[in-house]
């Protein structure tokens, strides 16, 4: 049976990422992570519906000691191994709203949103690689290459607006730098985590502009055919993450499969 982990699992994408596994993916089993269990509403329903197939851990992204206490937890009952894992959690900034000038800039501002959108899939990627490069190779094309034979995926949630190149509109200091650092660690991971045997696919995703309580502050902003639901989005990343290669290995894309320039 496959494994796949989902860090962020309570709402929003990282929720319909384990609804959409377990109904397309019968062979999987999921791992769901996510702060407070015991508010989870939703997931724990999830759960009432596939008690044989997800499992939801409680996981703090922002607390190392919870992470490292996750990845022991999931090895023990995973036999060592995990398939796919997709780091979901993040944050727009405390406020809930993007800074639009300088002075809108904080340094507890800056140093939350960075801890839960590019420290966080870090150190998950720190306690969880041993655990991918035992992985099976499930998700992603298998390759008749031995050289290009990967055991796992790690797939961290971006934004266009992470892209340097993109940034046109300025703003958003604490996101856009989170998501550009995230961008840059995602590369680093997809270098050290691509050599030897157990090799790992690391790629960044744009999922679009989704309807979720991140960018819920700016639906009015954003024409109707652009806000897309989070079955669409999953549905359109997952196309993505089923076709992957070592060939795609650090690369960063969007929604519709097309590469984004950092």
């Amino acid at each position: 049976m496959a494994r796949a982990l989902i860090q962020g699992a309570s709402r929003g994408l990282g929720l319909q990422f384990c609804r959409h596994l377990l109904k397309s993916a019968p062979s999987t089993y999921v791992f769901a992570t996510c702060r407070n269990p015991s508010s989870a509403d939703d997931l724990r329903l999830l759960r009432d519906s596939y008690p044989e197939r997800l499992e939801i851990v409680e996981l703090d992204v922002a607390q190392e000691g919870q992470i490292k206490n996750a990845a022991e937890l999931v090895k023990e009952r995973s036999n060592g191994s995990v398939d796919l894992l997709i780091n979901c959690a993040a944050m727009l900034h405390p406020s809930g709203k993007g800074e639009t000038s300088l002075k809108d800039v904080s340094g507890i501002g800056l140093l939350d949103t960075f801890s839960t959108n590019t420290i966080g899939p870090l150190l998950m990627a720190k306690y969880f690689a041993p655990l991918l490069a035992k992985g099976s190779g499930s998700f992603g094309q298998p390759s008749e290459d031995q050289k290009k034979k990967h055991t796992g995926v790690l797939v961290n949630m971006s934004a266009r607006v992470g892209s340097i190149t993109d940034n046109v509109l300025g703003g958003w200091y604490s996101y856009r730098m989170s998501k550009s650092a995230l961008n840059m660690a995602t590369k680093n991971l997809s270098l050290e985590l691509g050599r030897g045997r157990g090799k790992v696919i690391c790629v960044c995703l744009h999922p679009g502009t989704v309807n979720t309580d991140l960018s819920r502050p700016y639906h009015r902003n954003v024409p109707k055919d652009k806000l897309f639901t989070t079955e669409y989005s999953v549905e359109c990343l997952m196309s993505i993450v089923d076709k992957l290669s070592m060939d795609d290995t650090g690369k960063y894309m969007a929604w519709d499969g097309q590469e984004i320039a950092f």
